[in-house]
Parts: C-alpha cells; structure tokens; sequence
C-alpha cells in the first residue's frame, strides 16, 4: 500500500518552490493613435482610407517588437483602447477591428489624442517615448499645432502618417441590408474628402518628429519610422519573471520502488518454499 501511494504522488508530479526573477530590459513607450472618423471610410486609396491605415498600423506592430506599445482612437474624441503592453498580439486584434462605429462623435480630434497619449505615459518617463499618427488630417485649427509643440517639449516625440490623396475621394456609407450611398451635404451632393499634407508636416515639425505618406510605399514607411523610433533614447525596465515549478516526481517514485523491493523481500522470507534458501544463490 506504502509503494502504490506513493507511485501514484510520483505520477500527479508534485511541485513546489517557484522562484522570482528580476529581468532587465531596453525600451521606449510609443502609441500608435489611429484616426477612425467617417473621412476614412474614403476610397482614395484602395480599398479605402481606414483598411490601409489598420493594415499599416498592424504591420508597424510587428516591427515594433521589444518596445512597449500602446493604441488610441479618436474621432470626435480620443478613446485608449490598449494600454503600454507588450502584449502584441492583442494590439493587432484591437487596431484591425477599428472602425468609426466604435466613436460615439465625428470629427478629428487630434489634440485630444495627444492629450490622451501624454496622460497614458508614466510620470517619470521624460524622453523615451512618442506618438505616432495616423490620419487624414482634416477638421484642424492651431491649437492642433499648439498641443504638438507643448508635448514635444516634454519629451514626447510625434510622427505622423497620412492616408489618403490631394485629389480626395468620397465617402462611402453603409446603409444596411446590403446597401450603400455616398456621405451627402445639405444640397445633396456627394461630400468630397481631402488629405491635408500641410497638417500632417506641420503637426510632425512641431512634434520634433518626421511626417510619411501611406501613399509611399508602406513597407517603405515602416522601415524608415522604425528607424527613427530606434534612435529614441530606450531607458531600462524591470520586469519579474516567473520561473515554472520545481518537480520532485522522482523522489517519490524512488521511494515507490524502495517498498516494491522491501515488499519482495518480506514476501521471500514468509514462504515455505524459500526457507533457508539464499536469494543471491545463482
């Protein structure tokens, strides 16, 4: 009974004794704010504004692996959507499923973003981090620039990322049931939405940071960003691992066979049969 109890503790492989580690690592903090108004659903670039932005965000993820990234929305508002993780497979799930459904108001409140991005960085961090925005850049004013220059001073760096084309495209609207119709003014007429270059060059010079085109080549505009984020300052992070547990299996099933052999040996001297024999006699 003492050899099967204990074969069956060795075969639920007990484990104790887990142990902490303290990892340390290099890294800058970066948000990818991503424009969801109903300006993006525009078809300038194909298959429109909002799918090329969520796939170029999604890729620059990829790219940004060993930082710690954070995603934002905004449209009539700023909303954080994930906070600074390393948790990168989540970051695509949240980007690829935005859309301008998820914004209860229009419009393209990029100060708010920045607002929320500086908010959503620790206290302490100063210069290892940045804001990368991706938009059309429409419905601007100068309290826009005025906000980039205020964050660039406390150390957050802006890159922006525009979508969409000079010439413009309409926006196209789901009606439901299969259905669908251009965004119309007052007068009926198909509105007609425009990339601002302007805002998005003016917006990354007074965020210390570089202005791209999704126009470009996007493995292009990957590539060079992810160069320009690798020149930020990293600042070193603690992170505390956790080591699996200790097995301790084998002492059990050793002390299992102890009793097996000791079960054998007791057996050997009761019977009849081997009285007097010597169990090592060949």
């Amino acid at each position: 009974m003492l050899a099967l109890t204990t074969i069956i503790v060795a075969w639920s492989n007990p484990q104790w004794g887990m142990k902490k580690e303290k990892v340390k690592r290099k890294s800058s903090d970066i948000f990818i704010a991503l424009d969801i108004s109903q300006s993006m659903l525009a078809e300038d670039v194909r298959p429109s504004r909002l799918d090329r932005a969520r796939q170029f965000a999604q890729n620059l993820v990829k790219k940004l692996k060993g930082e710690r990234i954070g995603t934002i929305i905004f449209a009539g508002n700023a909303y954080l959507q994930i906070p600074l993780t390393t948790d990168y497979a989540a970051a695509q799930l949240f980007l690829k499923s935005a859309n301008p459904n998820m914004a209860p108001s229009q419009g393209t409140a990029i100060s708010d973003a920045i607002d929320l991005a500086e908010q959503s960085f620790e206290e302490n961090n100063k210069h290892h981090k940045a804001l990368v925005i991706i938009t059309d850049g429409e419905n601007h004013d100068q309290e826009t620039l005025d906000r980039a220059a205020e964050a660039a001073e406390n150390g957050l760096l802006i890159f922006t990322v525009g979508v969409g084309t000079t010439e413009g495209g309409f926006i196209r609207m789901d009606l439901g049931g299969g259905r669908s119709d251009y965004k119309r003014d007052q007068t009926g007429n198909p509105v007609r939405t425009k990339l601002d270059p302007e805002l998005i060059t003016k917006l990354a010079e007074a965020g210390n940071g570089t202005a791209f085109n999704l126009t470009d080549d996007t493995e292009e505009v990957v590539r060079q960003l992810r160069q320009r984020i690798d020149k930020i300052e990293k600042r070193e992070l603690e992170q505390r691992s956790f080591s699996e547990y200790n097995s301790y299996f084998q002492y059990f099933l050793a002390l299992g066979l102890i009793f097996i052999i000791i079960e054998f040996l007791l057996t050997y001297q009761k019977s009849k049969w081997r009285t007097g024999r010597d169990i090592f006699e060949v």
